[in-house]
């Protein structure tokens, strides 16, 4: 992750910091800040309380350099209103991005967590079995490696389940697999990457498996998710859901977390040759609380016009030039990362980053699922990787393609 520019502590410490300067209190700069993050209120006894030090003083004022915070280790005080005291493992009760529930930055050289090691955030999918029942490992996989609890204040997964898209469970095994290559496809971060089928995940020589029969086993939608057509397809109305899979993971934001991010790369079966027709596998990803100003319902993951990524999205570039469906297809990306997927001579999106806003300390559900639509024939398979977490603000959602190094 870029390292992110430290700014400012929150404007009512800066005044407070000020007066105490004015006072004599400190020389020079009052407060440091490491973190980004300029909107906290103080909990504990405010700066220039009666009783209460300033900022300026905890740190040591002009001097003051990382890890020089001045509040005792037995202070139940909340000095920076990040939730946490110093006798609550607080280790910079100075800095509110610097507490037993922030996120470690990576290469950032502070030890954001209190773990005690600075930078020691790592990768945690080496060694995990390809058809692993607990969806932890999947979380995992992705690049989730911290569990939470659900009434406490670290981050992490709270809760990580395998179901059907609409939410309930009892879903095929089949549907996911963790991998460490999809073809010839590696993982963007690790040793492995989630997978997900609307056929079979876990084969190396097919993906097709019809779950429930030729008829498909018939499944709802996402939990407030709307089915809408693509903007280039006309008088199409796409068939029932069927055969899907998904994973449902609760998580709690970081503290010091405004945004997070994950990439994928989506391919399917049901092109070139059901192009703008019921046939129009989808991948979604559902997110609660839903940000405001989503084109697709509370699917976060969808292209510039705010088209669900599915067969009829402008995103499916890997493939071989050609019209298909009465629509040219310029194929930009060429065919060769369809190489030992299964989906030779198909077509899919690539790597694509999505990238939504979070708010520290708030538990999130995110729904991760595909599905064949019409019918149980042809499928299709996203596999998931690299997610991760900022403490820079994006911009609304948004998903993008991952410029190839």
């Amino acid at each position: 992750m870029a390292h992110v520019s430290r700014v400012a502590v929150p404007t009512l410490a800066i005044a407070a910091a000020l007066v105490a300067c004015t006072l004599g209190a400190c020389s020079g700069k009052a407060t440091r800040n490491n973190s980004g993050f300029d909107d906290v209120k103080d909990s504990g006894k405010a700066d220039g309380e009666a009783g209460g030090p300033s900022l300026g003083d905890l740190t040591g004022g002009a001097d003051a350099g990382p890890g020089e915070c001045k509040v005792p280790p037995e202070d139940t005080s909340d000095h920076d209103g990040d939730g946490f005291s110093a006798a609550a493992g607080d280790c910079d009760d100075c800095d509110p991005s610097i507490n037993p529930g922030a996120y470690d930055i990576p290469g950032d050289g502070y030890d954001n967590d209190c773990s005690g090691k600075p930078d020691d955030e790592v990768s945690c999918d080496d060694g995990l079995s390809m058809g692993s029942g607990d969806a932890f490992d999947g979380a995992k996989a992705i690049g989730l490696c911290r569990k939470a609890d659900e009434k406490g204040k670290a981050w992490g997964v709270v809760s990580a389940r395998y179901v059907w898209p609409d939410g309930t469970g009892g879903t095929d095994p089949d549907g996911w697999a963790i991998r460490t290559d999809f073809g010839v496809n590696k993982p963007q971060e690790g040793k492995a990457m989630l997978a997900l089928s609307s056929g079979t995940a876990r084969s190396t020589v097919t993906h097709e498996k019809e779950k429930g029969g030729f008829g498909g086993r018939v499944h709802g939608l996402p939990p407030g998710y709307t089915l809408k057509e693509a903007t280039s397809c006309t008088s199409v109305t796409t068939g029932p859901a069927q055969d899907g899979a998904a994973i449902e993971l609760r998580i709690r934001v970081p503290k010091n977390a405004k945004s997070f991010s994950f990439q994928q790369n989506f391919f399917t079966e049901e092109f070139p040759v059901y192009i703008c027709s019921r046939y129009n596998d989808r991948y979604v990803v559902t997110l609660t609380p839903t940000p405001a100003g989503l084109p697709d319902s509370n699917n976060i993951a969808f292209d510039q016009d705010g088209n669900t990524i599915s067969v009829n999205n402008s995103f499916l570039q890997v493939c071989s030039p050609q019209t298909a469906g009465g629509k040219p297809f310029k194929c930009t990306l060429g065919p060769s990362t369809l190489n030992g997927t299964t989906f030779e001579s198909h077509a899919a999106t690539g790597w694509l980053k999505t990238e939504a806003p979070a708010k520290g300390g708030d538990i999130i559900t995110l729904l991760f699922a595909i599905w064949d639509s019409g019918d149980g024939a042809l499928d299709s398979s996203v596999v998931l990787d690299k997610f991760e977490w900022s403490p820079s603000e994006t911009k609304g959602t948004k998903t993008e393609p991952v410029i190839p190094k």
